[in-house]
C-alpha cells in the first residue's frame, strides 16, 4: 500500500515565485515562538512529572486546509498524531459545525490518527474575523490511560482493547465551555483520575493562550500577507527538501535492522528500508519488513510517517524548516499487515521501540546515497521504557511513574557518538532523581554510564546507560517495553557492534532475574531492585585506527575496562595508551557519578 503524504491535494505549487522572502523568514520564526510558548506553558502548568518534568509533549499549528505550518522542537514522534488528529476533524466536521471556543480532543490510531492510546491530542480551531484560519494543537502522553497494566504501555497486550480508553475525534469544549461530563468520564478510567483531569485542562488552556497569540499576529500583519507568508514557507521548504533529494545520486539503498522479537520471546523481525531515489523524489518504500506482531509494537500509520519525516529531515536537512513542505516531496509504501502498517485492531502500546529500530533502518539506507565521511554508525535506535505502579500513601491515590531510557548515539567519521542520549523520535528528558523520589515512594540507587557499552572503532560508540530503582513498598507493579537485548547496534566500515540491552530484578543477589523486554504486570515487594542497561551505539572504522590518546581517556575515565580494550584494540595499543597516562577528565566509575556512590 502506498501512503501519500498529508493535506496532498493542497500542496503548494513548487513553482510559484515568493512573494516577499524576508517577511517570509521572519513570519516562520514568529508562528514557531508561539508553538514553542505553547508548549513551555503545557510544560510549566501541567500536574504529572512526566509532562512537567521529562517533557514528553509536543506542540504544533495548522492551517485550515489541514497543512502543518510549524511544530515545536519537543517529540518527533507526535507530530504524526496531531496531523492525524487534524485530518481526522476536517473528515468529520463541516466548518458550520464549528464554533469559536470549541476544542477536539482524540487519541486512537485506527480512528483518529493517534500514536499509542497515552498520548492524548487537543486541537482547538482559532477564529479571525469569524473564520477559522488555524489550528491549535498540543499532544501530551499521560502515565495511563487504563487498560491492564499501569502505564498503559505493556509490550505484551494482543489487541489495543487492552490498552486503555480509546478516544476517536469528540468535542472536549463547547464555546469555551468544556464538557465537564465527558472530562470526568475519561479520567475515571484511567487509574489516576485527579492527574488526568489536571493535565487535560492544563493541554485545553495552552492552546486557548496559543489561539489569542495568533489572532494577535493576523491582527498586526493583516490576513492576506499572513495567507501569503504561509504559501511562501511551505513553497520554500518544499523547494529547499526537494534540491536535497535531488542532489543524490539516484538509485535504490537498502538497509535491514531487527528487532529481538515481536513482544514475545521468538525470532528477530526484520525492519527494511529501501530508499529510491529518482531525480527529486524520494521513496521510502518498507517492503520486506516482518509481518504484523503478536505483541504491542505494531507501527500504527501516523508513526510511520512522523518516523519516516524526521528522518528525512534530520539526514538530508537539519535546519529545514518543520511544516509541510517538508512532507509533500516524501513517499511511503508499507504493506498492510506489515508490523509497520498494522491492521486494528493491532496492539500498539509500545510502538516507540519500532519507530526507532525504523529510524535505524531509514537513517542506514540514506546514509548510503552519501559521502562516507557524512555517514554515522547505528545508534541504539531504541528506547527502554518502564513503568512503575503502587499505592502513594501521601497522596492517597494510586500512582504510575513512565521512564524512557536512552543509550549511545552511533560514531561519527571524525569524533565519538554521544553517551547516554535519546535518539530519533524520542526526545524526553529523564525524571531527576530529587524529582523521582520526592514525586513517588521508590529510591533511585543509581544512575550511571555502562561502561565497555559503546562499540570500539576508530571512532568509538557512545555509551549506555544505567538506572537502578529501590522498590519501597509492597504490591509495586513493574512492566517494560525494551528491545535489543538480542540485536546489538552494528559497527560501520569495519566498526564493532555495541553491547545489548538488560533488565535485572534483584541484580547482585541470589535472587537475581534477567527480565524479558516485554516484561509485563509484575508484582514487586519492599526492598526489591530493578536495574536497566540499555546498549551503546555502533563504532565507526577500523579499531585498529584509534588514536592512543582516545583510548587513554576511555581507561582513565572508566569508559572502556582493560579487558576489553584488549580485546577489541589489541594488547599493544592498550600499553602504549597506558603510557600516555592521560588525565581524566571524569570521576566515579564510567565518568558518572553514581548516586549509590555519592551516598
Amino acid at each position: 500500500m502506498t501512503q501519500a503524504s498529508p493535506a496532498a491535494a493542497t500542496a503548494p505549487d513548487p513553482d510559484r515565485r515568493l512573494a516577499d522572502p524576508i517577511q517570509m523568514e521572519v513570519f516562520s520564526n514568529r508562528l514557531l515562538a508561539i508553538a514553542e510558548d505553547i508548549g513551555q506553558i503545557l510544560i510549566r502548568s501541567s500536574f504529572s512529572s512526566n509532562i512537567k518534568e521529562r517533557r514528553d509533549c509536543s506542540t504544533a499549528l495548522f492551517d485550515a486546509k489541514g497543512r502543518l505550518v510549524t511544530q515545536a522542537d519537543h517529540i518527533p514522534i507526535h507530530l504524526g498524531a496531531m496531523i492525524g488528529a487534524v485530518e481526522a476533524i476536517l473528515a468529520r466536521y463541516p466548518f458550520s459545525e464549528i464554533a469559536e471556543g470549541d476544542a477536539f480532543i482524540a487519541n486512537d490510531p485506527y480512528l483518529a490518527g493517534g500514536s499509542h492510546l497515552p498520548d492524548i491530542s487537543i486541537i482547538t480551531p482559532v477564529f479571525h474575523e469569524g473564520e477559522i484560519r488555524f489550528f491549535a494543537g498540543n499532544i501530551a502522553h499521560h502515565a495511563d490511560v487504563g487498560g491492564k497494566t499501569p502505564g498503559s504501555t505493556s509490550g505484551t497486550s494482543r489487541s489495543i482493547f487492552e490498552e486503555g480508553i480509546r478516544l476517536p475525534v469528540i468535542r472536549i469544549a463547547r464555546g469555551g465551555a468544556i464538557d465537564e461530563d465527558l472530562l470526568t468520564l475519561i479520567a475515571v478510567n484511567t487509574r489516576d483520575p485527579e492527574e488526568r483531569l489536571l493535565d487535560l485542562r492544563t493541554q485545553i488552556g495552552c492552546n486557548m493562550r496559543g489561539g489569542e497569540m495568533l489572532v494577535a499576529l493576523v491582527d498586526r500583519m493583516g490576513w492576506a500577507a499572513v495567507e501569503q507568508a504561509i504559501e511562501d514557507i511551505l513553497t520554500y521548504t518544499a523547494r529547499r527538501l526537494a534540491n536535497r533529494i535531488g542532489a543524490l545520486a539516484d538509485g535504490r539503498y537498502r538497509f535491514e535492522r531487527a528487532m529481538d522479537d515481536d513482544g514475545f520471546p521468538g525470532e528477530p523481525v526484520p525492519i527494511v528500508c529501501t530508499a529510491i531515489v529518482e531525480g527529486q523524489s524520494l521513496t521510502l518504500d518498507f517492503e520486506g519488513s516482518g509481518p504484523q506482531a503478536r505483541g504491542a509494537i505494531n507501527l500504527p500509520d501516523s508513526a510511520l510517517k512522523a518516523s519516516v519525516y524526521y528522518c528525512v529531515k534530520a539526514v538530508l536537512d537539519p535546519g529545514l524548516m518543520p511544516n509541510q513542505g517538508s512532507i509533500d516531496p516524501i513517499t511511503i509504501r508499507a504493506s498492510e499487515g506489515s508490523i509497520v502498517n498494522p491492521r486494528p485492531p493491532a496492539a500498539v502500546a509500545g510502538r516507540a521501540v519500532t519507530s526507532n529500530r525504523l529510524c535505524g533502518a531509514v537513517f542506514g539506507a540514506l546514509y548510503q546515497a552519501l559521502p562516507p565521511e557524512e555517514a554515522m554508525a547505528s545508534c541504539n535506535d531504541s528506547t527502554s521504557a518502564v513503568s512503575i505502579s503502587g499505592w502513594h500513601p501521601a497522596r492517597g491515590a494510586t500512582y504510575v511513574y513512565p521512564e524512557s531510557m536512552g543509550g549511545g548515539a552511533g560514531a561519527f567519521a571524525d569524533r565519538d557518538g554521544m553517551d547516554a542520549v535519546h535518539v530519533h523520535t524520542v526526545n524526553s528528558t529523564n525524571l531527576p532523581a530529587e524529582a523521582l523520589e520526592l514525586e513517588y515512594p521508590l529510591m533511585l540507587e543509581e544512575y550511571a554510564l555502562v561502561p565497555d557499552s559503546g562499540g570500539a572503532g576508530r571512532f568509538r560508540g557512545g555509551l549506555g546507560m544505567a538506572r537502578q530503582i529501590r522498590i519501597m513498598a509492597d504490591g509495586t507493579t513493574f512492566s517494560a517495553r525494551s528491545d535489543a537485548h538480542v540485536v546489538p547496534a552494528p559497527g560501520l566500515f569495519g566498526g564493532r557492534p555495541s553491547s545489548v540491552t538488560r533488565i535485572r530484578r534483584n541484580p547482585g543477589t541470589d535472587a537475581e532475574e534477567e527480565l524479558h523486554s516485554k516484561a509485563s504486570g509484575l508484582v514487586l515487594a519492599a526492598g526489591e531492585v530493578i536495574r536497566v542497561e540499555t546498549l551503546g551505539g555502533g563504532g565507526y572504522g577500523d579499531p585498529g585506527e584509534r588514536d592512543p590518546a582516545a583510548l587513554a581517556r576511555d581507561l582513565a575515565e572508566g569508559k572502556v575496562t582493560r579487558a576489553t580494550a584488549e580485546r577489541d584494540y589489541g594488547a599493544d595499543m592498550v600499553e602504549r595508551a597506558l603510557r600516555l597516562r592521560a588525565p581524566s577528565r571524569g570521576a566515579g566509575r564510567a565518568g558518572l557519578h553514581s548516586i549509590q556512590e555519592a551516598r
